[in-house]
């Protein structure tokens, strides 16, 4: 999972990698626009027309599709539950609350959070391969607030889903050798048990080719801390330019793939985390 500062981030931001930032006008079409279609579910919802509310959502779904390149771009073309590009399948416009239903532990259904259908804080990217098993599930702790329209209350929420837009939840992931994903050390209970629903409700380990590429990824660095510490012992007494060179190769493989731009980067940062490779460890990006 990826941390997105989206709070802070605008379509009109000219700062963004491989995006061309929209024009303040086009911005506040956008937004004007989504403004219509939220006063226009309201009379729906109002009226007791919920399906009706409902179709009207579905029937402007490339409203939100618009901010699809951005929303990419925010994250390096990287889907922001999985880390990956292609390998969790093509990429959907997620909402993070769902708009039409919300699906509790027990599979019972409650309101959608539709307000926030067309509200680009309630956007993220994702591959379909967690989207589609996803679904609806939007579970909250018992006795949590729960949001409505006519009391919003979303940051009140005792939340199951893990959200990439908030740092401290995406500290809650770590990875294990075998290539899955993990709550951190010294996650408490209610967080170890938000990763476990968040991971098993995305299929974060469950998608095979995924866990098999955290493997590879894991293996990788563990070679390169190992040719890394084995090449710098020989190198103890500076007259060894062959070794000077590999450990330098070795360095840019360890930059690169722990960059942020880089897939699973994170795998990659945890692993070399564990090695406990001080100067290794200052190369991460």
């Amino acid at each position: 999972m990826i941390w997105i500062e989206l709070e802070h981030k605008l379509p009109t931001d000219t700062n963004i990698p491989n995006w061309t930032p929209w024009t303040q006008d086009q911005w506040n079409v956008w937004l004007a626009k989504s403004a219509q279609l939220v006063a226009d579910l309201a009379e729906l919802d109002a009226a007791g027309e919920r399906d009706a509310r409902n179709a009207l959502i579905d029937a402007n779904s490339i409203h939100w599709g618009k901010l699809k390149p951005w929303l990419l771009a925010l994250s390096d073309g990287k889907c922001w539950f999985s880390e990956v590009r292609e390998l969790y399948s093509h990429y959907d416009v997620e909402h993070f609350r769902p708009k039409k239903q919300a699906k509790e532990l027990d599979e019972n259904e409650r309101d959608g959070y539709w307000w926030l259908a067309f509200d680009y804080m309630n956007l993220r990217a994702c591959g379909n391969v967690g989207n589609r098993k996803k679904g609806g599930w939007f579970p909250l702790q018992a006795g949590s607030l729960c949001s409505s329209y006519s009391n919003p209350c979303e940051e009140s929420e005792t939340r199951y889903l893990l959200d990439p837009i908030d740092p401290t939840d995406v500290s809650l992931l770590a990875f294990d050798e075998e290539g899955k994903v993990i709550a951190a050390p010294g996650a408490s209970a209610w967080e170890q048990l938000r990763v476990e629903e968040t991971v098993k409700r995305l299929k974060l380990n469950e998608h095979a080719r995924l866990a098999e590429e955290r493997r590879k990824i894991w293996q990788k660095v563990n070679r390169l801390v190992d040719a890394y510490e084995s090449t710098k012992t020989r190198c103890a007494n500076g007259n060894n330019p062959a070794g000077r060179e590999k450990l330098k190769a070795v360095c840019t493989q360890i930059r690169e793939m722990t960059a942020t731009t880089a897939e699973l980067s994170s795998v990659a940062r945890w692993c070399l985390f564990l090695r406990n490779n001080p100067q290794l460890s200052r190369l991460a990006g």
